[in-house]
């Protein structure tokens, strides 16, 4: 990978990385490079092999999925300049969720995924300090994409009269199929 100089200082004051020990800041710098993607460009696939985490320096990129049965791309979220792109790197089946597509001209630093799984399987404070960074993110694309299924799907549902579909749904999910009244 090309070394870039100033990279570690780009690095460093990201909010992702912000406040990182030198040492940790080290291991993202040794496996980093800074990538450009122009306009309405392919950053990764949805099932294709996550081998790479990407902070956002400029741009934005959308996170898009296809519904089974319907060859329509669906927005989940937009990213943008100061978020960190990408989890499924971290997690076995090292598979992406969800594509991400620019929809304006974007940089981002690239780190290598193998290379920071096998040093956070050797380093256990390293391995810790990622998993807190890197589970608010999982956590958030979750909200995210609930939220955003919940609004696909209240065209084509019923609804209690007076309460959300998504109020309906989190009832569901906790045993509860109907109102109490």
């Amino acid at each position: 990978m090309q070394h870039i100089a100033g990279l570690g200082e780009l690095i460093a004051s990201h909010p992702f990385t912000s406040g990182l020990e030198p040492r940790f800041l080290n291991v993202f710098e040794s496996c980093a490079s800074l990538r450009r993607f122009s306009s309405h460009q392919s950053i990764f696939q949805e099932g294709g092999e996550a081998d790479h985490f990407y902070l956002i320096v400029s741009g934005t990129v959308n996170l898009e999925t296809v519904l089974v049965g319907c060859s329509r791309r669906f927005t989940i979220q937009k990213l943008g300049t100061g978020d960190a792109l990408g989890w499924s790197w971290m997690f076995s089946p090292y598979q992406w969720s969800f594509s991400a597509v620019t929809s304006a001209p974007t940089d981002v630093i690239s780190f290598g995924a193998g290379f920071l799984r096998e040093t956070a399987a050797r380093d256990s404070e390293f391995g810790h300090e990622l998993l807190r960074r890197v589970c608010p993110l999982v956590i958030e694309r979750l909200r995210v994409t609930r939220k955003e299924l919940v609004q696909m799907a209240a065209p084509v549902t019923g609804q209690v009269p007076g309460i959300s579909l998504e109020a309906q749904i989190a009832g569901a999910t906790a045993g509860q199929t109907s109102p109490s009244t």
